[in-house]
């Protein structure tokens, strides 16, 4: 089951902050000063729910049954609202794209009237489908922390920071994104900020989990120093913290301060940092255990 959650959680995370922060600029009223947040990048989040739930579903054991999950609906159960959250983000995906198709393909022509009428009804009704897409984008950012927090045979999961922290992720990969694919200069010294900010979170929110560990129980200790002196400490902070978050940050710094730093170096740093801390804690977190 956790293992199946690394396929999803990168994909996952980094559409929900794509979806995010276009739902937020739009409602805010800034769709024209940050056309591509909010118009272009979001047109990579159905391939990536795509490659998250294909991945997901190859991991199950009894594939067939998968439908189960939507004849109900449990509160109390992380997967319950995971799988909710995924059928509804999944379409408001595709449709957020659709209203936008024109902006990559201006020649764009429905074949269908009924598209049309489609179309003009989710135009009428945008921010009211902005705010669900935004709320339901925070969710996904947030539940596989959760699910995994959920899991309390394993101490290095057992923590509330979790979610936060893959939301902080999810949300700075989905900066990294649009720095990546903006030409505007204005735009990409915004989502560098953005960036920034959500780097800034996840270093906060690392540094609060492991003080968090450090002065509870002995196995959260034991599962702290995976991480401190342990077999984990050379890839967690070479991989996410050093190469994935403190780098691109310098790097960022630098081009805010007017230096030529080419966007591409910080981008992919910051979303290879945002894969590697996904691999390294659900791995990690397999090691950790109850001493008995």
């Amino acid at each position: 089951m956790a293992l199946a959650d690394i396929p999803l959680s990168f994909p996952g995370g980094m559409a929900a902050g794509i979806l995010a922060i276009a739902a937020l600029y739009y409602i805010r009223g800034r769709e024209n000063d940050y056309k591509t947040a909010v118009r272009i990048t979001p047109f990579l989040t159905p391939f990536l729910l795509i490659l998250g739930l294909f991945a997901l579903f190859i991991d199950l054991r009894h594939k067939l049954f998968f439908w189960q999950l939507y004849t109900n609906i449990k509160l109390q159960s992380p997967m319950s609202w995971g799988a909710w959250t995924l059928l509804v983000i999944t379409p408001v995906s595709f449709i957020w794209c659709a209203l936008h198709i024109k902006d990559i393909f201006p020649k764009w022509d429905w074949k269908f009237k009924w598209l049309y009428v489609l179309e003009a009804f989710f135009n009428k009704y945008k921010k009211t489908f902005a705010w669900v897409m935004l709320i339901y984008a925070i969710i996904l950012g947030i539940y596989t922390g959760i699910l995994l927090s959920a899991f309390n045979a394993r101490p290095l999961w057992n923590t509330s920071i979790l979610g936060p922290l893959f939301l902080a992720s999810g949300l700075s990969a989905g900066a990294a994104a649009t720095l990546l694919l903006s030409k505007d200069a204005k735009e990409r010294k915004q989502f560098a900020r953005i960036d920034l900010v959500m780097l800034g979170i996840e270093l906060f929110l690392i540094i609060h989990m492991f003080m968090g560990f450090m002065a509870s129980t002995q196995v959260q200790i034991e599962a702290a120093r995976l991480f401190l002196g342990g077999q984990y400490t050379m890839s967690f902070w070479i991989f996410v913290v050093i190469i994935g978050m403190i780098i691109p940050a310098i790097l960022e710094i630098m081009e805010l301060g007017r230096y030529h730093i080419p966007v591409l170096i910080p981008a992919v740093l910051v979303l290879f940092g945002s894969l590697m801390l996904r691999f390294i804690i659900v791995y990690a977190g397999q090691v950790s255990r109850w001493l008995y």
